[in-house]
């Protein structure tokens, strides 16, 4: 099993907090403009078959990748839902605070040609947050009010850049450092609660990782309904996220295309079709042309070739 390797993406970000907190303040306070800016989708070539969902590493990569690969007899996307990878929970000595590094950065300005295109297909485009080593996280918000204002960050962000979701991973937080706290069982749920409060018909997924994931309950308030949509976090295995969502909104399933071979992604793809699972998760699409491996998954969950429109 492998877990994604960040080590170049968040050498990437040391040095920059200061320019870093001036810029997401920015995000907070910037006139929401995501209705003006989404055109409308057109409707998408029906497929029958599980939610694919494809992350894509704009350190390095753009995300139009998503949209470039259909089904050889419909003409329907393969992709359903692109994820940016990725955001930061950042912490600035007192409060956290959403930081996009300069690629995420920049994804964002440059919506029209990095985003549009992709809802312009039918195809999902959420943000993904992860913790940057530096004791922020989502798991330890000391109050109510500061995840409320966590999660208000991160709706503004969705509103002014015309996202469709949030998507949270809670690895590399570094809990305790910093001076910040431990995990506890209140700040997920109020993190949730909150967002989903703000953006109530936007999509909430769960990288199925970290003591986050653990903490979906506090004095009777479950959060587990709130989410879209949880996936397996371990690439090239086959692990039923552990959170009471219906099979049609899991991914036990997940792809790392750097690293699973195809027959692996063959087979993960008929656990998916056998369980009656309804999400196949995908790791670092590139520019490549890697139409013959995405067969190999779309044959089984959709009975068709992949075809790379370029």
């Amino acid at each position: 099993m492998q877990l994604r390797s960040r080590t170049r993406w968040t050498a990437a970000l040391a040095g920059t907090l200061t320019l870093a907190f001036s810029a997401v303040a920015g995000v907070a306070q910037a006139a929401p403009r995501g209705s003006a800016a989404t055109a409308a989708a057109k409707p998408a070539a029906a497929k029958s078959g599980p939610v694919s969902v494809a992350y894509v590493e704009v350190n390095s990569n753009s995300m139009v990748n998503v949209g470039k690969y259909k089904l050889a007899d419909s003409g329907a996307n393969v992709f359903d839902i692109g994820v940016i990878f990725a955001a930061n929970i950042n912490y600035d000595g007192t409060n956290a605070y959403l930081y996009f590094n300069p690629q995420v950065q920049s994804v964002l300005d440059n919506a029209a040609t990095q985003i549009r295109p992709l809802q312009a297909k039918g195809i999902k485009v959420e943000l993904s947050i992860l913790g940057n080593h530096q004791g922020a996280g989502f798991a330890n918000f000391p109050s109510k009010a500061a995840a409320s204002a966590f999660a208000k960050q991160l709706s503004d962000a969705v509103t002014k850049y015309g996202l469709d979701g949030i998507d949270f991973d809670d690895e590399y937080a570094d809990y305790g450092v910093n001076g910040t706290g431990q995990p506890n069982n209140s700040s997920f749920v109020y993190l949730i609660q909150a967002l989903r409060g703000y953006m109530p018909n936007k999509l909430i997924t769960l990288y199925d990782i970290g003591p986050s994931s653990t903490r979906l309950s506090y004095k009777g308030v479950n959060v587990t309904s709130m989410f879209n949509y949880a996936w397996n976090p371990w690439y090239g295995s086959f692990d039923v996220p552990d959170i009471a969502l219906p099979k049609s909104r899991l991914s036990p399933a997940a792809v790392d295309f750097g690293s699973t071979d195809s027959g692996t992604a063959a087979d993960l793809a008929q656990q998916t079709v056998d369980g009656g699972y309804g999400v196949y998760l995908t790791y670092n699409l590139t520019s490549t042309d890697i139409h013959d491996y995405i067969s190999s998954f779309t044959n089984v969950l959709y009975g068709a070739n992949a075809v790379y429109t370029g």
